[in-house]
C-alpha cells in the first residue's frame, strides 16, 4: 500500500528523481520519459472517461489501473534482480494484453470493415479516444527507445501496442459503431 503524507520532498529540485528501486536518475532520462508519457496517457484517459458510461466506463477504469501498473513496471529497472527485491515488483502480464485483445475482437465484430482512414473526431468520446490513441503510440515509442538501451518487460511494449488498437476500435464504437466515423478523402482539397 502506498502512503503519501507529504507531497513535496524537495529531492527533485536538482533535476533528479528516484526510480522504483531507489536509484536516482535525471528527470530527462529515457526511463522517466517513458513512464511519464504513460502517466500523461492516464490523464488523457481521465478526460475521455468524462464522456463514457456503463461497460465502456468500467473498461476504461480497468485500463487506467493497468496504466498505473505499467508505470510501476517501467519505473523499476533491473528485471533480472526482481527475485532479490524486498517485495515482488509489479510487472505487466500477458493476461492483461489478452484481455485487451478479447475486448478489441468483440467490439470489432460489430463494425463494418474500413475502406478509408478515419479522421479523429465524431462524438466527444471518439475524439478523446483518438487523442488517447496518439498518446499511447508515443508512450510505445518512448518505451521502445528505452528498450534499445535498457532491459524492459516485453509485455509492457505489447500492452501499449494493443492499447492503441483498443482506442482506435473503441473510437469507432463511440461513433455509433462506425456509422459516424469521419473518413479521410485523399486529395479532397487540392
Amino acid at each position: 500500500m502506498v502512503v503519501l503524507n507529504k507531497i513535496y520532498t524537495r529531492t527533485g529540485d536538482a533535476g533528479e528523481t528516484a526510480l522504483g528501486n531507489g536509484a536516482r536518475v535525471a528527470k530527462h532520462s529515457q526511463r522517466v520519459t517513458a513512464y511519464g508519457t504513460v502517466d500523461e496517457l492516464n490523464a488523457v484517459m481521465g478526460m475521455a472517461r468524462l464522456h463514457a458510461t456503463g461497460d465502456m466506463a468500467a473498461a476504461m477504469a480497468r485500463i487506467q489501473n493497468d496504466l498505473f501498473d505499467l508505470g510501476a513496471d517501467l519505473c523499476r529497472p533491473d528485471m533480472e534482480r526482481d527475485a532479490d527485491a524486498e517485495y515482488t515488483p509489479l510487472r505487466m502480464m500477458p493476461e492483461q494484453i489478452a484481455r485487451l485483445e478479447t475486448e478489441i475482437d468483440a467490439a470489432n465484430a460489430d463494425l463494418q470493415p474500413l475502406r478509408s482512414f478515419i479522421l479523429p473526431g465524431g462524438t466527444p468520446l471518439a475524439a478523446h479516444f483518438h487523442l488517447c490513441r496518439t498518446v499511447a503510440r508515443r508512450a510505445e515509442r518512448e518505451t521502445i527507445s528505452l528498450a534499445a538501451i535498457e532491459t524492459v518487460n516485453e509485455s509492457a511494449v505489447k500492452y501499449l501496442n494493443r492499447l492503441s488498437d483498443w482506442f482506435f476500435v473503441m473510437g469507432r464504437v463511440a461513433n455509433n459503431n462506425g456509422a459516424d466515423d469521419i473518413l479521410w478523402v485523399p486529395g479532397a482539397n487540392r
